[in-house]
């Protein structure tokens, strides 16, 4: 088993403090320049530099926590904490290079139209099955282990459905991207069952009676009942902004449960 994504936490925090999101956005990324920075320079003038901006991350992702001081798992969080997690994460040379995580989820559809949720056990959110890419997987083979971990269910891959930056969606607190595959159920009808120490619950659940907490609705909820009720169309991502760094006013609440 893997660690999973935590798809609640930004989600959370930006829906209480407004801006939080880009703000979170912005540290993340000067974060990762100044790691990559320090892992491939040599000079330690440029690696104090580096670490300044480290800081000014560390800063700015202390004001996308909002007054409360927690870090998006619930823990108090410092700056100096931050940064120095951020330190202990360098690794020299082109393993140093920081980019986004990848993660791979899966829309489940049943006869009755029907989508397949699970209750996250850490956070209390509902999303599609979905965890961090392993290893000596394919994509479309972590979205079928990740069903069958998470609810039980032996499912084959259709297509893949959207590709998602987490960090602009407010789907983690970590830069990742998801890929996101439509997946047929196969073999015969069983119970559902939740992973023990992943998920608290996992259940069928129509369009119009969706659970309360689900994490980033309004951003893939369309998407997923298209393809269960057999609409096909072209993989969905996020378009690129202009200017990159402001947020793009039509999407401005995705983040944001429900």
């Amino acid at each position: 088993m893997v660690a999973h994504p935590r798809p609640d936490s930004v989600a959370r925090v930006t829906s209480e403090h407004p801006g939080s999101r880009d703000a979170l956005r912005w540290s993340e990324t000067l974060a990762a320049i100044a790691r990559t920075g320090i892992g491939f320079t040599s000079s330690i003038y440029e690696r104090e530099r580096f670490e300044e901006v480290l800081a000014v991350a560390g800063d700015i992702a202390a004001r996308a926590r909002g007054p409360g001081g927690e870090d998006f798992d619930g823990r108090d969080q410092s700056v100096d904490q931050t940064v120095q997690e951020w330190l202990d994460a360098v690794r020299p040379g082109v393993a140093g290079y920081v980019t986004p995580r990848l993660s791979v989820g899966a829309i489940v559809g049943n006869d009755d139209g029907e989508i397949l949720l699970v209750r996250r056990r850490d956070s209390g959110v509902w999303l599609y099955p979905t965890g961090w890419a392993d290893v000596g997987y394919s994509a479309s083979e972590v979205a079928v282990k990740e069903v069958a971990e998470e609810a039980g269910l032996d499912v084959e891959p259709v297509r893949l459905l959207m590709v998602l930056d987490g960090l602009r969606l407010g789907f983690s607190r970590h830069a990742l991207y998801s890929l996101v595959f439509y997946c047929r159920q196969t073999g015969p009808q069983v119970p559902l069952r939740p992973h023990p120490l992943e998920c608290s619950d996992v259940a069928w659940f129509a369009r119009n009676k969706l659970p309360d907490g689900l994490a980033g609705g309004p951003r893939w909820v369309e998407q997923a009942f298209a393809a269960i009720d057999g609409h096909a169309g072209d993989v969905d991502f996020d378009p690129p902004r202009f200017p990159v760094w402001r947020a793009a006013p039509d999407r401005a609440d995705l983040g944001s449960d429900g």
